[in-house]
């Protein structure tokens, strides 16, 4: 762990004159207050405080008391293109206590829980960010003008016009000690996505919150929006953020999924996690694709681009992203209806509960899936007892509701603060009038 007189000493041999001391809301917006660096002693004992009510679903109201950040030193990463000021992830406390509002709490309690077990969660994630400019009439369109290919995944030309953004980034990562391994333009107009190497759960969810401000701001400085939402443009491929996760032995030493023998490298206790996977699958949605958006994403049409590379469909496979849960290598698995409006906390504790349960209760993977779903009819995926992933948030709420597990995990009052905030959100959708309506129905009516 890192201490204050560590991080006094990177302080001293960086030239470190600010800190950003940050945590997230619920939605994973990441927060902050400037703390000049002759007060890291102050800021290390709680100095920075937020009113909670101001700063998002932090579960208060105006006549609370203050939220205090404690910061986390472990996470502490020093701005690229800013090196004199340092960012550091920080955990809530109010009145001394820990926040059970907090998503960095949250995930560290349901951390522990694993821990007790015999448990330690590695993840890697593979954000998905699309780069858009606004046009004159006030909405949104991809940033680059000729980036207009039906199919423009790996293309070469779109990629070169974006080197400058993607290479700065990628050297950004590489200075923090991320280790960044592939870069490429995705499936819709001026889409991409950095992939690095996995890490212990809580790292990477630090390194996420990062990541997201890092692109937007990197892209703001050229001119362009970032956005991770996950269906900005309904004729293109949304924004997905894959994550790949694996249990290990409590110090982290031996990879607990991995058996060389089995065909997909998977052991018993992988397949059991698998199995918690699906069975709480339908009530995890409401987490790991928490906004109205989210479910314009998650459909089983194809854009232009040829697929959705969303699966609904409650299954396993190999190394075939038809399925929820892809197999892309020995001793780990790949849950691909994580999308970019995720909170980087919050997903992977109901993913960690809901694996844990399979293991608990030695729940079935079943057997794996090897078709192309997209092209299995509706009617024989529901005839085979193949589940299906909720269609819209309401939806996913109902189901979150009536699961006890996924609740216990979040906390049973930060789950019902959570169901409450998404169901005014659901509300105030359903109750606008969409540019749709009015084109089909204003005339008809």
């Amino acid at each position: 762990m890192a201490t204050v007189q560590d991080v006094e000493k990177i302080v001293r041999d960086n030239g470190i004159e600010f800190f950003l001391c940050s945590f997230v809301e619920m939605s994973g917006a990441p927060k902050a207050k400037v703390v000049p660096a002759v007060h890291l002693n102050d800021m290390a004992e709680g100095s920075a405080g937020f009113a909670g009510f101001a700063a998002g679903n932090m579960g208060q109201g105006p006549h609370d008391t203050d939220m205090l950040a404690l910061p986390d030193f472990n996470s502490l990463a020093i701005l690229p293109w800013r090196p004199n000021v340092a960012w550091v992830a920080s955990d809530i406390t109010v009145d001394d206590q820990a926040w059970p509002y907090c998503p960095r709490t949250i995930l560290q309690r349901q951390l522990a829980t694993a821990r007790e077990k015999g448990y330690a969660l590695k993840t890697g994630v593979e954000p998905e960010f699309i780069l858009t400019r606004r046009t004159e009439q006030g909405g949104f369109e991809p940033f680059d003008a000729l980036d207009t290919l039906s199919k423009p995944c790996y293309d070469l030309r779109a990629l070169n016009r974006n080197l400058d953004f993607t290479t700065t980034l990628l050297s950004y990562m590489q200075g923090l000690g991320w280790d960044p391994y592939a870069n490429d333009h995705e499936d819709a107009n001026c889409q991409f996505e950095i992939n690095w190497t996995y890490s212990d759960c809580l790292t990477t969810a630090d390194r996420h919150t990062f990541f997201r401000w890092m692109v937007r701001t990197l892209a703001e400085e050229r001119g362009s929006i970032a956005t991770f939402m996950p269906k900005p443009f309904s004729h293109l491929t949304g924004n997905g953020c894959h994550f790949h996760t694996s249990l290990w032995d409590a110090e982290g030493e031996a990879n607990l999924f991995l058996d060389e023998s089995d065909e997909n490298g998977l052991s018993e206790l992988a397949y059991y996690f698998i199995g918690g996977l699906k069975h709480h699958a339908r009530a995890i949605a409401a987490v790991t694709a928490p906004i109205v958006n989210s479910y314009k994403r998650l459909i089983r049409g194809a854009p232009l681009s040829g697929a959705t590379w969303a699966p609904v469909y409650v299954t396993y496979g190999a190394s075939n992203r038809t399925q929820m849960i892809r197999i892309p290598g020995p001793g780990r698995m790949e849950n691909r209806t994580v999308d970019g409006a995720a909170n980087p906390y919050l997903a992977p504790t109901v993913m960690l509960a809901a694996g844990l349960d399979g293991i608990e209760h030695k729940m079935e993977a079943g057997n794996r899936n090897d078709r192309n779903l997209y092209e299995v009819p509706e009617a024989e995926l529901k005839a085979e007892g193949i589940g299906f992933l909720p269609t819209n948030l309401s939806e996913a709420l109902d189901e979150l509701e009536q699961d006890e597990v996924i609740k216990e995990a979040l906390g049973r009052e930060y789950a019902e603060y959570y169901i409450q905030v998404k169901r005014d959100e659901w509300k105030s959708y359903h109750d606008s009038v969409s540019q749709w309506e009015v084109e089909n129905y204003l005339g008809l009516y």
